[in-house]
């Protein structure tokens, strides 16, 4: 996804970009757009099905927002995305406990002598 528009007015393109360019970097195809501010529900999302069933199955890994936009549309498998995410937010706590398991206890501050 790329923002565009202008200042608290955000309006997205998603877009099928190559890895090893930069977010906003030269887009291989505009799949769609999102308006997060448009009040009617069934035109804030525009999306090529078609199109992105294709850079999918070439391999293109969409974003976490854009995945969800996808599961709700039924373009991906619902139920595997929700089980890799929440697998995925597991090992992230997992690893957050580790790390504070394995940090060295905090020493006692100390007060100069006066």
């Amino acid at each position: 996804m790329s923002r565009t528009g202008r200042r608290n007015r955000p309006f997205f393109r998603i877009n099928a970009i190559d890895e090893r360019v930069k977010r906003d970097g030269k887009v291989l195809e505009q799949l769609g757009w999102y308006n997060p501010i448009e009040k009617n529900v069934d035109k804030q999302l525009k999306l090529n099905d078609e199109r992105v069933k294709f850079w999918i199955s070439m391999g293109a890994q969409p974003s976490d927002t854009v995945m969800d936009m996808l599961a709700k549309r039924n373009l991906v498998d619902a139920e595997v995305w929700k089980a890799k995410r929440a697998s995925r937010v597991a090992k992230k706590i997992a690893d957050q406990k580790a790390a504070a398991a394995a940090a060295p206890p905090a020493e006692p501050a100390t007060t100069p002598a006066a």
